[in-house]
């Protein structure tokens, strides 16, 4: 597995798709299934906004709003992903309908990091130094994900926080 910055954090994109398609299967273990995506998500954009996204802030080619952005897009996707946990039964509608809100908020953010912030960053920042990036990244991701962060006492933790920030 490559060591880039860019590489790690595509091969995490790619993995929420492949638990988004196991999440609309109804013949699946919804919840264990919600409980690694919790997991991986949270984990994901927390070693994004410690370790890549003010590295990035530091080039000049990288807009600087983009990865601000980025980290707005991170919390939205934090309260869709509250709103999916909050719900019990994993065969109503509710549960499909906060799903597809999950799925819709997440995407958006992937298409668009993976279009400005990533490509910019491809461009702009030496290998050298994505390969430092991903190794912190990757750290951190593993600090995170050996805490559980996607538990639900946890996002509801991070929700309110990011409200409290913002009001």
């Amino acid at each position: 597995m490559s060591s880039d910055v860019i590489d790690l954090i595509l091969s995490d994109h790619r993995r929420f798709e492949d638990l988004f398609r196991g999440l609309r299967d109804r013949s699946s273990d919804r919840s264990g299934l919600l409980g690694e995506l919790s997991d991986v998500l949270v984990a994901h954009a927390n070693a994004e906004e410690k370790e890549v996204y003010p590295a990035l802030r530091r080039f000049r080619k990288v807009d600087d709003e983009e990865v601000e952005h980025g980290a707005e897009e991170h919390a939205e996707g934090h309260q869709a992903l509250l709103a999916l946990l909050e719900v019990d039964d994993t065969e109503s509608q509710d549960w499909e309908d906060q799903l597809e809100e999950l799925v819709e908020t997440i995407n958006h953010h992937v298409d668009e990091e993976e279009r400005t912030i990533l490509n910019e960053a491809r461009e702009a920042v030496s290998e050298e130094r994505r390969a430092e990036l991903g190794e912190a990244f990757s750290a951190a991701r593993v600090g995170e994900l050996d805490d559980h962060p996607g538990r639900l006492d946890r996002v509801r933790e991070l929700v309110s926080r990011t409200h409290n920030r913002v009001d």
